[in-house]
This record gives structure tokens, C-alpha cells and sequence, in this order.
């Protein structure tokens, strides 16, 4: 009997339901913002800190054709990992060089994030409400996004977007497949034994 009334007074406890609706204050969402934006300093200077010499990273003797398919295949692994920051530089330098080259992806970028500011500014710890909807402030972006997406496609964006992606894999690729990498000289090393190895 006892038992009996100990399992219902349990079943009685764990079946309370817990229902609400937590709302994250503005402080932490600022926080965790602010917590967004030193990661991606961190990483920025990260990336400037790790790279390497221009002076090297040019150094036009140390280009040359590699003498068959698996050193250029070394070459562009190897190449990759150690000018790995030089190669994001170029790639934001081709960026930066198509959006100067190209004014109205330039005013239309400029027009978007302005949007995105002053939603942010104006809409800031409340909801947007149309047509009896109420729109958060991330899909408040996402609307300016998608309205926005017409007036790149009129402009020419997507174009600019694959050239910039286009004009940086050739140049990355190109440069490390003909730059001698450090495994050059180890195979060279390598030839050199086996051959005087066949020869003894």
C-alpha cells in the first residue's frame, strides 16, 4: 500500500507540465555578437600573421616547369599549406579589384548593407509587423536579401562573382603548380641516390 502511494505521489511530480517561451536578453545577443566579430579579427590577423614574405612568394626564380605530373601534384599540395594566407590575399585583391572595376555592384552592395544597418538600428530588440505577420530581425535581413537578388542579377553580379572565382583558381593554381616547393629538392636528392646506387 505504501508503495502504491509513493509511485503515484512520483508520477504525480515528473507529470507537471513546463511550458513557456525564453527570451534571450539583449545583452547576450550583443555579446554573442560582439564574440562573432573578435573571431573573425582573430582570424584576420591570423591570416596576416602567417604570411609569407611577398618577396618570396613572387621570387621569379623560384618558378619552373615541373617535370611530370606527380611533382606538379606535390607542388600544389605542398604550395597550398605554405602560402595558404597569400592565397586568400589574392583572392580578396581580385575581389576588391572587381568591385572597383564594376561601380554598380559597388553602389548596389553599398545600398544593401545600408539596409541591413538601419533595419538593424530602427528594428533593434522588437519585431517588424506586416499585414498582421510579425518578422523577426534575421528574417527581416533575409527579405532584403531577397528582394535585393533582382537587382544583382540586372547588374551583372553573378558574372562578376564567377570571374572572381574563376581569375583566383587559375592564379592559385598556376602558382603553385609551377613554384618549387621544398619537396623539389628531396626528390632531387632522392634521383641522385637511386642513381648512384644503380650505378655501384
Amino acid at each position: 500500500m505504501a508503495g502504491t502511494e509513493s509511485d503515484s505521489s512520483s508520477s504525480q511530480i515528473f507529470d507537471i507540465p513546463v511550458e513557456g517561451h525564453i527570451e534571450i536578453p539583449e545583452s547576450v545577443k550583443k555579446m554573442s555578437l560582439s564574440l562573432s566579430n573578435a573571431g573573425a579579427r582573430e582570424w584576420f590577423w591570423r591570416r596576416r600573421e602567417t604570411v609569407r614574405p611577398w618577396s618570396e612568394f613572387l621570387s621569379s626564380k623560384n618558378f619552373s616547369k615541373p617535370k611530370s605530373v606527380a611533382t606538379g601534384t606535390k607542388r600544389v599540395v605542398v604550395n597550398i599549406e605554405h602560402f595558404q594566407s597569400n592565397y586568400i590575399f589574392v583572392f580578396v585583391g581580385l575581389l576588391i579589384y572587381c568591385l572597383i572595376t564594376s561601380p554598380l555592384l559597388l553602389i548596389a552592395l553599398a545600398g544593401l548593407f545600408g539596409a541591413f544597418y538601419f533595419v538593424s538600428i530602427k528594428n533593434a530588440g522588437q519585431n517588424l509587423k506586416v499585414a498582421g505577420y510579425e518578422l523577426t530581425l534575421f528574417q527581416q535581413y533575409v527579405a532584403i536579401g531577397g528582394c535585393s537578388l533582382p537587382i544583382f542579377f540586372l547588374i551583372g553580379a553573378g558574372s562578376a562573382f564567377f570571374w572572381v572565382i574563376g581569375a583566383s583558381f587559375v592564379a592559385i593554381i598556376l602558382h603553385a603548380i609551377l613554384y618549387e616547393s621544398r619537396t623539389d629538392s628531396l626528390d632531387a636528392e632522392a634521383e641522385i641516390l637511386m642513381e648512384e646506387v644503380s650505378v655501384n
